[in-house]
């Protein structure tokens, strides 16, 4: 599993707040398809009241509105809540609060549904599944989406030849790197920890975030997935890179030699540099309202 540093795990806002601009610029956004099943699972429909967590610039929060939701949306960053705003200025009907999760007063069984986009690894996991629990109604969902690589032989050595410039470059963020699994190893690994939802958020992402409590809180685990194949000059992949949290932890130097390795990699490869990648969903309900179903009239 994927450690955090403590620091990095109190400071995340700041880590991309910093790069508000580029982060809104060059990170992708998430496929339709998930936020509609997503919907479906939660069966939450127009005027429904959600939470998202780290709204960032606003990017999942779009596709919410889209639905006729409403949404409070937190975010700790003030640069990426500003530009949200900015963003979202007349989509719809949202609540924008400047504040980490952990440390946000928010109302107990409040919201149909609780989502998050690849954020939920930088909150104090001693916190963040009992508050998303305590934050949804009964049976409520939460809905987590995120992007994470994949291995297949096709792009496997442009992949192997990124992560080999960043192992030259930076050694201790490429030790710390997501494990790439095929995809059938990734579904057949998220399947086999279905009982508790903070095991396959941690399987998927490499982050070690799971928690025994986490099972009892919630249940009903299911993941749907998007294949995504990503075709990137030299430029492109260094300014995905740029955005990236261990990115900011290295010196000037560094950031200009893993630069310079990429291009290395365009040049000799003669063609857009590949990546296999995997958007994906995973959504929980709480238990509450099972027992609440189970009791007798």
């Amino acid at each position: 599993m994927t450690r955090r540093p403590e620091s990095a795990a109190r400071s995340y806002g700041k880590v991309f707040d910093d790069i508000a601009a580029e982060y809104d610029r060059h990170r992708p956004a998430y496929p339709d398809e998930l936020v509609e099943q997503a919907c479906q699972v939660a069966g939450i429909r127009r005027g429904d009241h959600v939470l998202e967590v780290g709204c960032g610039s606003g990017q999942l929060t779009r596709s919410l509105l889209a639905r006729g939701l409403r949404v409070t949306a937190l975010e700790p960053g003030p640069s990426l809540i500003a530009l949200a705003r900015q963003n979202l200025a007349g989509a719809g009907e949202v609540e924008f609060v400047t504040s980490r999760f952990e440390d946000a007063p928010l109302p107990r069984g409040q919201f149909q549904a609780v989502f998050c986009a690849s954020a939920f690894h930088w909150i104090d996991p001693e916190v963040s599944w009992q508050k998303a629990a305590d934050a949804l109604v009964p049976g409520g969902t939460l809905a987590l989406v995120t992007y994470c690589g994949i291995s297949e032989p096709g792009t496997n050595p442009d992949q192997e030849a990124t992560l080999a410039a960043i192992r030259t470059v930076a050694p201790d963020a490429a030790d710390n790197w997501p494990v790439y699994r095929d995809l059938g190893a990734t579904l057949a690994g998220m399947e086999q920890r279905r009982g508790n939802v903070s095991q396959v958020w941690a399987w998927l992402g490499s982050h070690d975030i799971e928690r025994d409590y986490a099972g009892r809180l919630f249940g009903d685990v299911q993941v749907a997935v998007v294949p995504k194949l990503v075709e990137q000059t030299a430029d492109e992949v260094n300014a995905v890179l740029r955005t990236m949290s261990f990115y900011s932890r290295l010196s000037p130097g560094q950031r200009q030699a893993l630069e310079r390795e990429c291009e290395a990699i365009y040049e000799r490869l003669g063609r857009p540099i590949r990546a296999s990648t995997i958007a994906a969903l995973v959504t929980a309900r709480t238990r509450t309202a099972w027992s609440h179903q189970r009791a007798p009239v």
